[in-house]
């Protein structure tokens, strides 16, 4: 056996290992990653891997300026967005959530945050964000990027308009008290939900009305007003998270869009209304107000009704056996 080196022998042993390990680990990297990517992807991979080892190894993020609390900014985006909106007390839109999953957003944008101005449903103009309806309507019509000015607020989420002690007076419910203080929060809550029901039916009913009348368009920004006004953490008496009135009016802005016979909209309208728990199929099969969607856009019609209602037999085969039999030939 060999006798123990010094320590500043074995420390410089070890160091030229390091060195002489590090060195080959690009060569050893670049080889194995040439046998699972294209040609055309390891030009790439190799400039990544230049990049990644000339820079220290740690997550690297763009840093962008938040603005300040009451400070105005603007926002281009590509649809599909990210964004989820609600209807304030005072009727214009806020965020109420990001998901980047399911479409672009814009760093700077936060939950509370409210719009103030938004693209027009077409051309070059820009609507203030006034009503949620015809904003949700200008974001779901408009064809391309869409614009959006947004006043940050850092949070607030007074714009729901429950008693911002809501909080405080579960921290003291848990806690085992139960106070005047609580019994009056409760109150006021509940006075606040059923006058925002009312308000909601009045809503819905204004909607219907402009239908009646053949004024499609603003029927959609009352009945989108009326998504907007969904309560939050609703459970129904049959444990449902959605009210009956939301999956109605979502069927209704189809029938809207299916009379403006904008197929695309009315689709997707359609589709939400679906999602929501509409299920009453054999309306949507047969009801006028969904006639010009049938007619105009017949396959892409039956093949989203088919997702959430499979018919038990084929249609093409059924008809193929008629024609086979002869059944209902002359």
């Amino acid at each position: 056996p060999h006798p123990p080196l010094p320590m500043a022998a074995l420390s410089l042993l070890l160091l030229a290992a390091a060195s002489a390990a590090s060195a080959s680990a690009p060569n050893a990297r670049t080889e194995l990653r040439s046998r699972c990517v294209s040609p055309q992807l390891r030009a790439l991979r190799s400039s990544s891997l230049s990049t990644f080892n000339a820079e220290p190894r740690r997550m690297t993020r763009s840093y962008v300026e938040m603005p300040k609390v009451g400070e105005k900014f603007e926002v281009n985006l590509e649809k599909p967005i990210g964004i989820g909106f609600a209807r304030g007390n005072d009727g214009r839109p806020y965020v109420i959530k990001l998901d980047p999953r399911k479409g672009n957003v814009d760093e700077r944008i936060e939950v509370g945050d409210k719009l103030t101005k938004i693209s027009a449903s077409f051309g070059d103009d820009v609507w203030p964000a006034e009503n949620f309806g015809q904003v949700m309507y200008a974001i779901k019509t408009r064809v391309g990027g869409l614009y959006f000015e947004v006043e940050k607020r850092d949070g607030d989420m007074s714009f729901l308009e429950f008693d911002s002690r809501d909080q405080d007076f579960r921290k003291e419910r848990r806690g085992g008290n139960y106070g005047a203080g609580t019994r009056e929060v409760q109150m006021k809550n509940y006075i606040t939900s059923k006058e925002n029901e009312r308000v909601r039916n009045e809503v819905f009913n204004d909607g219907l009305d402009l239908y009646s009348n053949g004024d499609y368009e603003n029927a959609i920004f009352k009945f989108e007003d009326v998504l907007g006004m969904e309560p939050p953490n609703y459970v129904g008496d049959n444990f449902a998270r959605i009210t009956p009135m939301y999956e109605v009016a979502s069927y209704n802005i189809a029938c809207c869009y299916s009379k403006l016979k904008n197929t695309n909209a009315g689709l997707d309208a359609l589709k939400d209304a679906m999602n929501a728990g509409f299920d009453d199929f054999e309306k949507i099969r047969s009801a006028d107000g969904l006639k010009e969607l049938r007619e105009l856009a017949p396959e892409k019609f039956n093949k989203l009704i088919d997702r959430f209602d499979e018919p038990v037999f084929d249609p093409k085969l059924v008809e193929g056996f008629k024609n086979f039999f002869g059944i209902g030939k002359n």
